[in-house]
């Protein structure tokens, strides 16, 4: 539902509600700027792998670097995460508009045309694009590989129940951006690092689709979701356990150590309280769980980061 401001059901009180213009409420509500969780998720991997390449190279990455590189990940991820929201509300306009919880946002509800949509759309992938040519030529080249995922992940929840391993490629993309950015080049490192964001990713999108699966259910929308019902939590466990299996092997491939490791333990913590937490019939609970993978991915690049500088 909306409030008399526009609000979008699932998105509580916020700067955009509060203090953004009018006019431009609809379009960072179309930008999930009310709603960042999902760009820091995307945003993480980034400054992992950012992380991974400074621990590999020791002292051969200043910190200036780094903090350049974790400055432009952050504004691209914002960015390119509004501009993946635009370009999934345009395609599931129509789906949106016969679920609860997202027929209030902005093109369904009627506050932003499809053509105005589109426009918006090109404005954020220009400025992702601005970010993305300040790094080297083949990290250009990977970073542009990854739209071909981000087209095509919308239709996914229509022909498959596993949309969230499609969600697991676009959205963990980031670990492949790091390591070319420091070293021009793609490592078997930065490969671990991603498939572990990858198995990240389908565990906490699992966790975060359950707030729409009765609806969903009904509209013919597949997800991990439906397909795990109330296996839901011994099914995560596998998921997050290969996750931080793979980043352990991400890490000792880069050299990673003791710091590393001790941020890799706080992080596999964070992920078990979430499997003992989660009850699936609680859809707020669901999201604030969800919510919580922001301070897990950063306690880990906590721990890179802190290795990479002792």
């Amino acid at each position: 539902m909306t409030d008399g401001a526009g609000r979008v059901a699932d998105s509580t009180g916020n700067w955009v509600d509060g203090i953004a213009p009018a006019w431009a409420r609809p379009y960072l509500r179309l930008a999930r700027l009310d709603r960042p969780s999902g760009s820091w998720l995307l945003l993480l991997p980034c400054w992992w792998s950012t992380g991974l390449a400074a621990v590999h190279a020791g002292g051969g990455i200043d910190a200036q670097h780094v903090l350049r590189h974790a400055v432009l990940f952050f504004i691209g991820a914002f960015a390119m995460r509004g501009a993946g929201c635009t370009w999934n509300d345009i395609v599931d306009r129509d789906l949106d508009a016969r679920v609860e919880r997202t027929r209030s946002r902005p093109i369904p509800s009627g506050q932003v045309t499809v053509v105005a949509a589109a426009a918006f759309l090109v404005l954020q992938a220009l400025i992702g694009l601005a970010v993305l040519l300040q790094f080297n030529r083949f990290t250009v080249m990977v970073g542009l590989a990854s739209l071909a995922v981000v087209a095509i992940y919308p239709f996914m929840k229509r022909i498959t129940y596993w949309p969230q391993i499609v969600l697991g490629l676009a959205f963990s993309w980031g670990a492949l951006m790091g390591w070319p950015a420091a070293f021009g080049r793609l490592d078997l490192p930065a490969f671990l690092l991603y498939a572990g964001a990858i198995a990240w990713v389908i565990g906490y999108d699992t966790i975060y689709a359950h707030q729409d699966r009765e609806d969903d259910a009904l509209i013919g929308i597949k997800s991990t979701a439906l397909l795990f019902g109330a296996s839901t939590k011994p099914m995560l466990a596998p998921f997050y356990a290969l996750a931080v299996v793979l980043i352990a092997l991400a890490g000792w491939r880069a050299g990673a150590g003791f710091v590393f490791a001790l941020g890799l333990l706080a992080f596999a913590a964070h992920l078990a309280w979430q499997i003992v937490r989660l009850d699936i019939d609680d859809p707020d609970l669901c999201l604030r769980v969800f919510k919580s993978n922001r301070d897990a991915g950063l306690i880990l690049f906590a721990g890179l980061l802190l290795d990479a500088l002792v």
